[in-house]
């Protein structure tokens, strides 16, 4: 069941803690840029250091022959890694003949696990909620319970036996007819389990200590003996040494103990022959040469391998320094979003607004250190990430810009107008002109209208006489 806890920070207690921050930002700022300064550096002297060593080695045809021609060169070799010496581990009083002998211990415990979800509160504040879960795991130290927040896992944790994993290596591992140096032994491994058998007396000692441990804890508890006498405490199966009641089902406070050993194998190196072992090939730069593989390797495929590895550590690194830069910056200004943090939504619009700009002057920031110690180790990449780092500013400025005027060029918006419309005038038709008459032809008119006048004043007699 999860245990949960709220906490409170005030508005005053967050301003605080952001000029706090300010500092921690500035100091962020400039180890991610002596990062980024640096690795670009260590990849280009080590890059030099291996096409150096590409040019200068040799080939050693015969590692099982001491070759005067062989001393101070540099070489490539390839041979059986053995020993004769006799490894053990003291406290468990076990051992073998292997070029190194580990010890790793586990511990079945309960584990805290937190959750945080934190909320912005108008005014200020801010509200967080830990949420906790407990889970049984395997983990390679003790847990202190009496730590964890729920009260009700406080006192649960405990172990068996509290044991340290440890290693050892053997002084002589022959290469042919010369000895593998110290740093070549520690790059050997060829892991394989080692059998365990344990003494009875050491056996019943460790079991009377795991019960000891045990009651002793399941008294401070309160709790019942679980553990009686006749209980087997210590267990040895294969490889592992199991310290609890059963192998099978893990239970808080049990102990595994795993043996491994590091068998003869065979290596490739490149190094510098002295006398009848090898040193560190030193290049022209400082930088220093010294390698040993597992199985047949040529010379080409390691130094590819080598320059592979290189390649991807600078990029690592170049990520992880524009990270730090980055988070650097955002520590810097974080002051300001915690200031309009008075209401929440606009402290978010803020905070979101200057993460993207920390992003954008972290990244063009990352690439002029980059281009700027390239220009120092190769000038010709510098200068080509310095115009890449201007381009990218110049976009940014021109975009600013072009924003800044499409807002001006913004005309004020106004109410549509209706359309005009366009209401045609009545125009009376007119009249037909009347043709134009000849003399003759007016002379002939006005003696028909004459006639006409004479006939209708004849037709108005008529109609007198005839109603007489």
């Amino acid at each position: 069941m999860a245990y949960t806890e709220v906490t409170r920070t005030g508005y005053g207690t967050r301003l605080k803690n952001s000029l706090g921050g300010v500092l921690i930002g500035i100091l962020m700022f400039i180890g991610g840029t002596i990062l980024l300064w640096w690795n670009e550096g260590r990849a280009v002297k080590t890059s030099d250091m291996l096409k150096e060593g590409q040019k200068n080695y040799v080939e050693m045809e015969n590692p099982a022959v001491k070759s005067p021609d062989m001393e101070g060169q540099l070489v490539h070799a390839v041979a059986l890694a053995t020993t004769t010496d006799s490894l053990s581990d003291g406290t468990f009083n076990v051992g073998a003949v292997a070029v190194k002998l580990h010890r790793t211990v586990e511990y079945y415990q309960w584990i805290e696990h937190e959750k945080t979800v934190k909320k912005d509160k108008i005014g200020g504040a801010q509200e967080t909620t830990h949420t906790y879960t407990y889970s049984k795991e395997w983990t390679g130290s003790p847990v202190i319970s009496g730590e964890f927040k729920d009260p009700d896992y406080q006192a649960l944790n405990f172990v068996y036996q509290n044991l340290e994993d440890a290693s050892s290596a053997a002084e002589n591992v022959s290469f042919g007819a010369y000895r593998l140096n110290s740093s070549q032994v520690g790059s050997f491994h060829n892991e394989q389990p080692m059998a365990v058998t344990l003494d009875e007396d050491l056996t019943k000692q460790m079991d009377k200590a795991a019960r000891d441990n045990a009651r002793a804890f399941l008294t401070r508890g309160g709790l019942l003996d679980l553990v009686p006498d006749s209980a087997a405490i210590v267990h040895t199966q294969g490889n592992v040494v199991y310290i609890g009641r059963n192998p099978n089902v893990p239970e808080v406070g049990d102990v595994r103990i795993t043996f491994t050993k590091d068998m003869p194998s065979k290596v490739s190196l490149i190094a510098k022959v002295i006398g009848d072992t090898f040193t560190y090939y030193k290049a022209k730069n400082g930088y220093k040469l010294d390698l040993l593989y597992m199985g047949e390797n040529t010379a080409e495929e390691m130094f590819d391998s080598e320059h592979a590895t290189n390649k991807m550590i600078l990029w690592l690194l170049r990520i992880l320094g524009v990270i730090i830069i980055i988070a650097g910056l955002r520590s810097i200004v974080s002051i300001v979003p915690t200031l309009l943090k008075v209401l929440p939504f606009l402290g978010g619009i803020v905070e979101t607004g200057l993460g993207l700009v920390c992003g954008i002057i972290g990244l063009v920031w990352s690439l002029i250190v980059i281009a700027v110690a390239w220009l120092r180790y190769r000038p010709i990449l510098g200068i080509s990430l310095l115009v890449l780092a201007g381009l990218l500013i110049f976009w940014l400025i021109r975009r600013s810009r072009k924003k800044k005027a499409a807002k001006a060029d913004i005309p004020e918006p106004q109410a549509p107008q209706a359309p005009e419309i366009q209401i045609p005038q009545y125009q009376q038709p007119s009249q037909p002109e009347q043709p134009q008459m000849t003399p003759e032809q007016q002379k002939e008119f006005e003696q028909w209208k004459q006639f006409q006048e004479f006939k209708k004043m004849q037709d108005q007699m008529n109609n007198q006489q005839n109603n007489q």
